[in-house]
């Protein structure tokens, strides 16, 4: 069966690589990272479900299409294999037909979801259309709404229950949290093409922060159950989507670092540093935001009065400048390597 299955794909121009178990399997796809995975269930050394675990703990072949191979036609086997990640069951015996089909089904779908999506409204909706495709997503993000906002209008309150993910399509976007005395401190900064307010919802949790618009703005709302059809439909869609949804939390552990050991001076710089990373792509051009002394304390922790006092000696140092509550960074390099 596997020198038959070997030989029609060869026919059809594909590459083959075969395994006579499954430890050897895992080992060839790690050596090879093939672009499309057939795996017998009833295997020797390791059987199939063996397999797609091992494969799915790595990241490095996580997101392989996968498609298991039994003779048994039992719904169980087929619950199991899905449940754990696979991509599409085939049934033996097979002919050449069915076989070929399958795999070029699985491949194009695959090959699609590989492409990047442009970080706007329209890249929403192209992911969105292609997610659609997906035998097991039928209807995604349909009541998908665009709410105007207008600066300083709020889009969730920290204890409040989440009922959809939030996608950034215009604007400038802060999330913040406040203890007990009012006071504020800024935990993330969300920019066009920025998802946010997602955590909590996958936790089952309230919102653990709030979050206010900087500027005018436009977000596009997904509903809580169009959002968990797509994480949990289909594992190429689900790790698409995660690691989209995932870009900034790496950014936000640096910068809860840096809080926790730096100076005011140097929490200023990153301040300032992480305004621009976030909002202008060009570092080397002069950088221009309209942000309140108050939003900037609260990305540094720590007073206002303090803040102002180091923002003008920045100025003083011609590292940037203020004119009303317009911030201009001329020298993005100098306070880049202040911060260290």
């Amino acid at each position: 069966m596997r020198e038959n299955t070997a030989e029609i794909l060869e026919l059809a121009n594909y590459k083959v690589i075969t395994a006579q178990n499954g430890k050897e399997g895992v080992h060839l796809t790690n050596e090879f990272n093939p672009d499309l995975i057939i795996c017998d269930i009833m295997m020797p050394e390791l059987d199939g479900y063996g397999v797609l675990h091992l494969l799915s703990k790595d990241e490095h072949t996580a997101n392989i299409p996968f498609i298991f191979l039994t003779a048994k036609a039992e719904k169980e086997d087929y619950r199991r294999g899905m449940t754990m990640g696979a991509d599409d069951y085939l049934t033996k015996p097979y002919d050449d037909v069915e076989l070929l089909n399958i795999v070029e089904m699985r491949l194009k779908k695959s090959e699609r979801l590989k492409r990047q999506f442009e970080r706007s409204a329209k890249g929403l909706d192209q992911f969105i259309e292609e997610a659609k495709s997906f035998d097991l997503i039928a209807k995604l993000a349909e009541d998908k709404k665009v709410k105007t906002l207008r600066k300083k209008e709020t889009i969730y309150t920290e204890g409040s229950f989440p009922s959809c993910v939030f996608f950034l399509q215009k604007g400038k976007v802060k999330a913040y949290k406040s203890n007990g005395s009012g006071k504020e401190y800024i935990t993330d900064l969300f920019k066009e093409g920025d998802f946010f307010g997602y955590i909590d919802l996958l936790q089952g949790e309230a919102y653990q922060e709030s979050a206010i618009a900087l500027e005018e703005a436009e977000v596009s709302m997904i509903p809580k159950d169009d959002f968990f059809n797509l994480l949990q439909g289909n594992r190429e869609v689900s790790s698409k989507f995660i690691r989209m949804l995932s870009n900034e939390i790496k950014d936000r552990e640096e910068r809860l670092l840096h809080l926790a050991y730096n100076s005011v001076r140097k929490r200023v710089a990153q301040a300032l540093v992480t305004l621009v990373q976030r909002y202008q792509e060009d570092k080397a051009k002069p950088f221009s935001m309209s942000i309140t002394r108050e939003d900037i304390a609260s990305m540094v922790g720590t007073a206002t009065e303090t803040v102002i006092r180091t923002l003008s000696d920045f100025k003083e140092e011609r590292l940037i400048d203020m004119k009303g509550s317009l911030i201009t960074v001329f020298e993005y390099e100098k306070l880049a390597r202040m911060r260290n």
